[in-house]
C-alpha cells in the first residue's frame, strides 16, 4: 500500500490591520452618520472621534450604545496626527481650512466634509470661503461617480455639498456628452438637517413645521461649486421644507436639437454603468422616502422631444450620500476597498 501522508495545510495569509479613522466634529448631524458608518466598516478602526472644539470633557454618545463605545473627546490636532492613519473632518469651513493642511502635512489623508476645499478659483474661495487663503498640493473633488481616478489618489478629498452632488450626478453626464443646450434651472428642496445642527429662527421646529420656504436666492455658496462642475451658469433656487432629510432637485433644461430621449439614457447608462449608488429610474420619477437612510442617489427625467424640454429629478439623503455616506465612499475608493464597503450589505 502506498504510504499514507498528512497533507500540511496553508496557513491564511494574515488580514490586514484594520486602518485608523479620526473623526473631528463627531457629534454634529454628519459627525454622527460617520459614526454610524465607520463603527460597522470591516476595514477601519473609528479611533479617535473629537468635537468640534478644543475645550470641555470626554462624554460618551448614548445614541451609539453596543455601537461604538468610545467617547467623544476635545478637538486635538496633534492627536489626531499621531493616532490617525485618516482623518475625517466634519467641522465648520474656517475649522477645515486651518487643520486640514496641518494635517496633510503630517503626512495624513484627510476627507473634508467642510466646503472649504471644494473651489478651484481662488476669487470665489475669497467670496465664498475667506478662510482657506490657497488649495493644498493633490486635492481631489470627491464627487466619487465622475472622480474616482483622483479620489485614488488624493491626499486631501474634498466632499462635495449636498445640493451639488444632486445637482451634478444629474447634469454632468448629459452636459459631458453634449446634450445640453442653453440655461440650465435647479429647483431644489432639503430637509431641515441641511442647515446644520446650530437652530436659528428658520429652523426651529415652531418656524418650519407646515412651511415651506425658498432662501439664498443669487446668494448660495452651492452656487459656484455647481457651476464649477458643469462650467457654465445655473439659476440655483434652494427651498428648506419640512422634513428631518433628504433633498429633491427637480432640474430645468434644453437638450440640442434631434436629441431624443434614448440619446438621455444612453448618457445616464455610460456614466454610471459601473455606479453602484446611482440608480436610473426613467420615467418612474424619484421621491425622498426611496433613498432616506441610504447612500443611493436616484434619477429619472422626462424628456419632450419636441420642444427640446428636460425635466431631471434627482433625489438623495443630504446626510448619507449628500454627506458622510459619500464620505465613506471616497475613503473606500482611497484605500482601495470595495466602494460598497461599509454602506451596503
Amino acid at each position: 500500500m502506498p504510504e499514507s501522508r498528512t497533507v500540511p495545510s496553508v496557513a491564511p495569509a494574515p488580514a490586514a490591520p484594520p486602518v485608523r479613522i479620526g473623526l473631528a466634529g463627531a457629534t454634529g448631524f454628519a459627525g454622527r452618520e460617520l459614526v454610524r458608518l465607520l463603527a460597522r466598516h470591516p476595514g477601519v478602526r473609528l479611533q479617535l472621534a473629537m468635537s468640534s472644539a478644543a475645550g470641555g470633557d470626554a462624554h460618551p454618545l448614548p445614541g451609539f450604545a453596543r455601537i461604538w463605545d468610545g467617547a467623544v473627546v476635545p478637538l486635538s490636532a496633534d492627536a489626531l496626527a499621531d493616532g490617525a492613519d485618516v482623518v475625517l473632518l466634519a467641522l465648520p469651513d474656517a475649522a477645515a481650512a486651518a487643520l486640514a493642511p496641518r494635517l496633510v502635512a503630517a503626512g495624513r489623508r484627510v476627507i473634508d466634509l467642510s466646503g472649504a476645499f471644494r473651489l478651484r478659483d481662488a476669487a470665489a474661495r475669497a467670496r465664498w470661503y475667506p478662510d482657506t487663503a490657497a488649495l493644498p498640493a493633490a486635492v481631489a473633488y470627491g464627487l466619487t461617480e465622475l472622480e474616482r481616478d483622483a479620489v485614488r489618489t488624493a491626499r486631501l478629498i474634498a466632499n462635495p455639498g449636498c445640493y451639488p452632488t444632486a445637482s451634478l450626478l444629474a447634469l454632468q453626464p448629459l452636459d459631458a456628452a453634449g446634450l445640453l443646450d442653453g440655461e440650465v434651472v435647479i429647483d431644489a428642496k432639503s430637509g431641515i438637517s441641511g442647515a446644520g445642527r446650530t437652530p436659528t429662527d428658520r429652523t426651529h421646529f415652531s418656524a418650519c413645521h407646515g412651511n415651506v420656504a425658498a432662501y439664498g436666492l443669487f446668494g448660495h455658496r452651492h452656487t459656484p461649486e455647481i457651476e464649477q462642475g458643469l462650467a457654465r451658469p445655473v439659476t440655483f433656487v434652494p427651498h428648506l421644507v419640512p422634513i428631518d432629510r433628504g433633498i429633491l432637485a427637480t432640474i430645468y433644461a434644453r437638450v440640442r436639437p434631434g436629441t431624443s430621449a434614448a440619446d438621455v439614457e444612453a448618457a445616464f447608462a455610460r456614466a454610471y454603468a459601473d455606479a453602484p449608488f446611482v440608480r436610473l429610474t426613467g420615467d418612474a420619477l424619484p421621491e425622498i422616502r426611496h433613498v432616506a437612510q441610504t447612500n443611493f442617489c436616484d434619477l429619472g427625467w422626462r424628456l419632450d422631444a419636441a420642444t427640446g424640454r428636460l425635466v431631471l429629478v434627482s433625489c438623495l439623503d443630504n446626510l448619507v450620500k449628500g454627506a458622510a455616506g459619500q464620505a465613506v465612499q471616497n475613503l473606500n475608493v482611497a484605500l482601495g476597498f470595495d466602494e460598497r464597503t461599509g454602506l451596503l450589505p
